[in-house]
Order: C-alpha cells, then sequence, then structure tokens
C-alpha cells in the first residue's frame, strides 16, 4: 500500500534538496549542471566587485530576466507567473543557506571531489522530481520549458533538451566575455556528465516516488495555482 505524500511537502522539500544538492555540485568544482551554469557565472563575475552578491542572488535575478522574456514570447501575462518567481526567490536564499552548510566539508583529494558531485546530482534529480509533483509554480526554469512546450504544442522533453542546449550556449559566451577566450569558467566535464545523465536520473527518481507513495493535496490551494 503507497504511502500518503502531500504536495505542498513536495514543494518544500524540492526547494532544499535542490538547494543542497547544487551547493555539493559547486563544492566540488567539476562543473555546474547547464541550468544554473549562467547564474553561477553572473554570480562569479559581479562578486569580484561586489562580494555581497551570492549564487542565490544571481539565480533569481537571472530568473527574472527569462520570465520577462518568456512573458514577451507569449505575449501574456498570467498572476500565477508570479509564484513562478517567488519560489526563485525561495530558492535562491535556501541555495544560499545550503552554500554555507556545505562550504566546510573537506574537498581536497578527487575521490571527495567525484562523491560531492555524483550526490549533487541525485539530489537535484530528486528535488526536481518531487517539483514534478507539486501544484505550487516551480523555478522559472522549469516554467518557462513548460509553457514554451504547451504553446507550441510539441513534447516537453524536447523543448527541454533544446533548453539545456541553449543554456551550454549562453554559458560558454558568458566565460568567454567575462573570463577570457576559451576560459571555461564554471564548466567542466561534470557539466557533460550531468547533462547526460540528469534526465535519466530524474526519470528514475519518479519512478522510484510513484512507487512508493501517492501524492495528494493537504491544502486546498490547487485552484489557484491553476486559475
Amino acid at each position: 500500500m503507497k504511502r500518503t505524500f502531500f504536495t505542498e511537502l513536495a514543494y518544500v522539500l524540492g526547494i532544499v534538496i535542490l538547494a543542497i544538492g547544487t551547493a555539493f555540485m559547486e563544492k566540488a568544482d567539476l562543473g555546474m549542471s547547464m541550468v544554473v551554469a549562467p547564474a553561477y557565472l553572473l554570480h562569479l563575475k559581479i562578486s569580484e566587485y561586489s562580494p555581497a552578491f551570492s549564487f542565490g542572488m544571481a539565480e533569481y535575478t537571472l530568473q527574472a530576466v527569462l520570465l520577462l522574456a518568456l512573458i514577451i514570447i507569449l505575449r501574456k501575462f498570467k498572476k500565477s507567473y508570479l509564484f513562478s518567481f517567488v519560489t526563485a526567490v525561495i530558492y535562491g536564499l535556501t541555495l544560499d543557506g545550503a552554500m554555507l552548510v556545505v562550504a566546510p566539508l573537506p574537498c581536497d583529494e578527487w575521490w571527495l571531489r567525484i562523491l560531492f558531485y555524483a550526490l549533487g546530482m541525485v539530489l537535484g534529480a530528486m528535488g526536481i522530481s518531487l517539483f514534478f509533483h507539486t501544484y505550487i509554480l516551480p523555478e522559472v526554469y522549469e516554467l518557462f520549458v513548460k509553457e514554451i512546450a504547451a504553446k507550441l504544442q510539441v513534447d516537453i522533453s524536447r523543448v527541454k533538451t533544446i533548453y539545456d542546449c541553449m543554456s551550454c550556449l549562453v554559458s560558454i559566451i558568458m566565460s568567454f566575455a567575462f573570463f577570457g577566450l576559451w576560459n571555461f569558467e564554471g564548466i567542466n566535464l561534470g557539466t557533460i556528465v550531468s547533462a547526460a545523465l540528469n534526465g535519466f536520473l530524474i526519470g528514475r527518481m519518479t519512478a522510484i516516488f510513484e512507487k512508493i507513495f501517492e501524492f495528494k493535496d493537504g491544502l486546498p490551494f490547487r485552484k489557484y495555482f491553476e486559475n
């Protein structure tokens, strides 16, 4: 018999687990995932002049720009979009907290870096999978892919693949522009590994969650987000 898992709890845990996973990947220094690499590069560059500009701040700053781009592309605005940005801010603050917690951990040996990166990928996949099981709007990254796929009436995985490739290209351009030609800051072997395995890991986590749990709403708020 499946156990009940409230969708609101899936939202909260999704944010926390994803933030911890991202913090472990940053600690490993083997390359960020394609989705967060642009925000990480923005953080690296601006923090050179303003140390208070954190990774989390870069996340919701960039997502605000992405949300504006979505509105321009779709030529429409939904009030629910604003909560997606609220999620981005909550995630950004949680990420900064996770970075502080993970920072003191030793990571001098290669095996530790690989372990931390693998742990980060698994946790990231868990967090994203939990987002798939909640009605509360996820970060702008996921919203952008979902809305564009609905607009074009194409498979969401195809839009996700194109979006990831564009994020990778943008990251490379930003790295060259910020830190010099052929300087791949925040982009490394781990970025390629993450791109290759992320979809598989998310699928496996989703299958495991749905085998063990039945996701149900604990609060009567779904109608507000769907409208």
